[in-house]
């Protein structure tokens, strides 16, 4: 009897070791941090706002793209995030966001136009973002394209780019000449 108590209780042992060996040889998905979306997601551990979800949509020859994301500032006071492109001349992008407000560039609120991308759907693209004393982070943003049907309406609009050009009169006739 005790015998069968015990090879029952090895047997148990085995089968529950058996059940639960995978976590002993594997790493937890859970703990793993990864974007779980097209973006990627910034955090300057020096400065104040976090950006989730940071993408670009870009027309098909990449000189002019959409910023996409979520501008979030956890803190009690307005903070500023500075945008700065790599290889774009302009000015840095400068997005304000109320104190425990978070702003969806693409999503409620207008996206931040780059002109001057120079760089196509597919790629990545290196952004430095900003906030407080903070030096900042610089962090490879990928570039997407329209195709999906939820990003066709981000894509840049060519016409707001290109200025129309204004007619001018044109007179053949030769002046009069003057008595």
């Amino acid at each position: 009897m005790k015998s069968r108590l015990v090879a029952s209780a090895a047997i148990s042992a085995l089968v529950l070791l058996g059940a639960t060996g995978c976590t002993f040889i594997s790493p937890q998905a859970t703990t793993i941090e990864y974007s779980a979306s097209d973006g990627v997601n910034v955090s300057d551990k020096d400065g104040p706002i976090d950006v989730r979800n940071a993408f670009v949509v870009a027309t098909e020859d990449g000189s002019v793209g959409n910023f996409v994301g979520a501008i979030v500032n956890p803190t009690s006071d307005k903070a500023t995030l500075t945008i700065t492109v790599s290889g774009v001349e302009d000015d840095p992008l400068t997005v304000q966001v109320p104190a425990g407000k978070t702003i969806s560039l693409g999503g409620d609120d207008e996206p931040l136009r780059i002109v001057g991308l120079d760089t196509k759907p597919g790629a990545t693209v290196e952004i430095h973002f900003q906030s407080g004393d903070g030096a900042g982070t610089k962090t490879q943003v990928p570039v997407l394209d329209g195709s999906l049907p939820y990003y066709a309406d981000l894509v840049p609009d060519m016409t707001e780019s290109t200025p129309e050009p204004t007619p001018m009169p044109t007179d053949t006739a030769a002046p009069a000449p003057e008595n």
